[in-house]
């Protein structure tokens, strides 16, 4: 499966910035949409190329491949339902999406519609209602 669409509406949604910035969470980020960990203090102190921040993102993007597969290895999930969790799995880390026991027992009956509710009842929602709508509206094609 190829994820190169994900990637570019990953990149869409997060945004760009060469420079430390604080997100809706009041949280560091850089590049795009990468948390800034404590022991990244370079990124207060350097600064760093486009490319740089390209394969940042490459890595975190796989970061979060890697935690679907392994959260999700027991499910067949067709090609929205994969995009979907990794998009969130990027944004919100895999305790976050832990949370969403509801949208997931949903995923799995495939009530497409009781997900988006889901998605929808949530604090996550309340803080980026464009994005999640964005998502839901890829989600339901």
């Amino acid at each position: 499966m190829s994820f190169e669409n994900l990637k570019l509406r990953i990149k869409k949604n997060e945004g760009y910035s060469s420079k430390p910035y604080k997100d809706q969470l009041g949280f560091f980020t850089i590049g795009y949409g990468h948390l800034i960990k404590p022991n990244e203090s370079k990124y207060f102190k350097h600064s760093f190329k486009k490319k740089f921040f390209e394969d940042l993102f490459e890595d975190d993007f796989n970061k979060a491949l890697k935690i679907y597969k392994k959260l999700f290895h027991k499910n067949i999930y067709k090609k929205p339902e994969t995009e979907l969790l990794i998009e969130m799995i990027f944004q919100l880390g895999p305790k976050g999406v832990s949370k969403f026991k509801k949208m997931h027992s949903h995923l799995d009956k495939k009530h497409k519609y009781m997900v988006c509710l889901e998605m929808m009842d949530s604090l996550w929602y309340k803080q980026t209602r464009e994005r999640v709508n964005n998502l839901i509206k890829h989600f339901l094609r």
